[in-house]
């Protein structure tokens, strides 16, 4: 008796639940497709296909950007879809506003579902990477470096490589400084090229560092002259990068003429150009002071070039005189979150005031009021 009357309350129930509207048993939300496209250097395209038992009120895409960062940045993005039990969201990264990413940058994403219940159900993250998928670039890799091209033979490419490798080896021994995680070289066939990779570039762009991303771009060509432009420029980016992965820190960066001196004198000698930019400042007594050097450079071609110059002799200056511990000494306080001056005065004794009358004296220039 006793079983029969649990049977007849269960079909009672089930009766009930098909009767009754708005109280019917639900299947749970689930994520049945994602995808993600990549339309460089413009956007990304997200997809993303899930059904319920009962109405999708809410799709949102979470994504992660893998580069280099003080705590895990998640972003999210509401993506709005059309109430129903079956949806299709499509969300466009549009890089036009936002800036653009360099190649070989991986991207972590997953989709996140509710319905009108409350059941929730996420994707499981995918990657997506982010490649400059419009050339067939050829791979080698040497120690903590890649370098990628796709325009010159092999040669073309190991000659690049034995730059890059003497670059770094010259930085290790005149500053102290290495490479921390590994990097990227993107060589582009051309300065147009290169452009074309970029978002709103410069039209007298020729070679980027993004060294939150350990990625180099730069245009190079074939001929001897691009050639030897192109090792220079490999060492004056990735003298960029080695720095920034020394001073990384949450609470401040590093001043412009450390960073651009520090560049420039990881490229060797001094270009004529500067060279007589540099020395023609110094005799009509028209040089910057390095405080003001601490500011980013002026857009007017005379003047930003007296700054690249004065940077690489300041800079200069300091390893000579106090050697090239002092100078990672320098960039590891930096990296401790110490300020323009403090890092001075901790390392050197004197703030930029006192190295610009110091430096200046070392070259026969007074100070001016």
């Amino acid at each position: 008796m006793k079983k029969r009357i649990i049977i007849l309350l269960v079909l009672a129930i089930i009766m009930i639940q098909m009767l009754v509207p708005g109280i019917q048993a639900t299947t749970e939300p689930v994520v049945t497709a994602t995808s993600a496209t990549v339309n460089f250097p413009l956007s990304i395209d997200f997809t993303m296909t899930a059904k319920s038992g009962a109405d999708i009120i809410d799709v949102r895409l979470s994504y992660i950007v893998n580069r280099q960062e003080h705590a895990r940045v998640v972003s999210e993005v509401y993506v709005p879809v059309t109430t129903a039990t079956s949806v299709d969201a499509v969300w466009t990264w549009d890089m036009r506003t936002t800036g653009g990413l360099p190649p070989g940058t991986r991207i972590e994403y997953w989709w996140t579902v509710t319905d009108i219940t409350g059941q929730v159900a996420s994707s499981l993250p995918q990657n997506v990477m982010v490649e400059d998928n419009r050339y067939s670039w050829n791979r080698l890799v040497e120690g903590m470096v890649t370098l990628y091209w796709y325009e010159g033979d092999n040669e073309f490419g190991q000659e690049l490589m034995e730059a890059t490798q003497q670059a770094l080896s010259r930085l290790a021994d005149t500053v102290g400084a290495e490479l921390e995680s590994p990097v990227k070289l993107y060589i582009y066939a051309s300065a147009a090229d290169l452009r074309g990779a970029l978002i709103y570039a410069q039209e007298w762009t020729g070679g980027v560092a993004f060294p939150r991303f350990s990625t180099i771009a730069i245009g190079i060509g074939t001929s001897a002259s691009d050639l030897a432009w192109g090792k220079s420029t490999i060492a004056h980016e990735l003298t960029h990068l080695v720095v920034h992965q020394i001073i990384f820190n949450p609470l401040g960066d590093i001043p412009t003429w450390l960073d651009e001196g520090l560049a420039m004198f990881g490229e060797g000698e001094l270009g004529a150009s500067f060279v007589m930019v540099f020395e023609n400042a110094r005799d009509t007594g028209t040089l910057f002071s390095v405080r003001s050097l601490a500011s980013p450079f002026s857009a007017y071609a005379n003047q930003s070039y007296l700054a690249y110059a004065q940077s690489y002799y300041i800079v200069t200056y300091l390893i000579d005189t106090y050697g090239q511990d002092k100078m990672l000494t320098l960039l590891d306080t930096f990296g401790e979150g110490a300020g323009y001056d403090e890092a001075l005065e901790k390392v050197y004794g004197f703030d930029m005031d006192g190295l610009n009358e110091e430096w200046r004296a070392s070259i026969g220039v007074p100070v001016t009021a």
